[in-house]
């Protein structure tokens, strides 16, 4: 359902960020459900519930809080280092090393930066499985943002201080949403990044976000192709391997 973009759109912009889970890499991939079965693993032994009631209060502290993590430091006071060490404690390898990704990533003119609500090691693990971490220029993560996640409006202030970005000259690619609200109030150009065919393998109703269409000026659920249409390039050299899986 990718509208290919015109490069001009994009040729005042210096910053691209990117978010990681299912904006870099693919829903279908699943990586991301391996995290949210270790949350709710984690909430369950740590409050002694049963499964289904430790996956009912982990969704609703992130829809109060904005991450389990935030929710569970605000209600338990969890030590944040041991929750992001054990849900992070995943199988990289359901990942596909993604070249033509990787080549439209490197070919974008200016910085290149990952800006998640994650940890900096599961951020390097998934480029890395990817092919893709020496492209980029930085990584802001749920640490460097003080553990305040996004979308919350401080955070987005935070990376662009620390890294001198102005919203003019930036885009941002995210698969949520709410959370190009505030880079769109910035300035920024905002790009949302959906499932193929809007079919999601294992998101769930909360998880999306209507309301927010004022905040996207584009929607793409193939990242590299997106990519590759801003830089000129063409796929053909850099076609996948056969069986493997498609970007976004």
């Amino acid at each position: 359902m990718t509208t290919l973009p015109d490069p001009a759109r994009f040729a005042h912009v210096t910053d691209w960020v990117f978010d990681l889970d299912n904006t870099l890499y693919p829903h279908h991939s699943n990586l991301f459900s391996q995290i949210d079965v270790k949350m709710t693993a984690y909430v369950g032994e740590l409050l002694t519930l049963p499964r289904d009631d430790a996956r009912k209060l982990q969704k609703e502290l992130y829809r109060e809080y904005g991450t389990t993590l935030n929710g569970l430091m605000a209600r338990h006071g969890i030590d944040p280092d041991d929750f992001l060490e054990k849900v992070h404690d995943i199988d990289y390898s359901w990942l596909v090393p993604d070249p033509v990704l990787g080549t439209a990533i490197r070919q974008l003119p200016g910085r290149k930066f990952i800006f998640t609500n994650g940890d900096r090691r599961h951020a390097e693990r998934t480029a890395r499985q990817l092919g893709i971490l020496d492209h980029f220029d930085d990584i802001f993560d749920i640490v460097a943002a003080g553990l305040n996640p996004k979308p919350a409006r401080q955070t987005y202030e935070k990376f662009a201080e620390l890294h001198a970005v102005t919203g003019h000259n930036a885009v941002m690619f995210e698969d949520l949403a709410r959370n190009l609200s505030v880079p769109k109030s910035l300035g920024m150009t905002t790009v949302l990044v959906v499932p193929r065919n809007f079919e999601p393998t294992f998101s769930e109703i909360w998880e999306r976000d209507p309301g927010h269409e004022d905040d996207v000026d584009f929607v793409t659920d193939d990242l590299a192709e997106f990519l590759t249409a801003i830089v000129d390039t063409p796929l053909e050299p850099f076609l996948r391997k056969a069986g493997s899986k498609p970007a976004a």
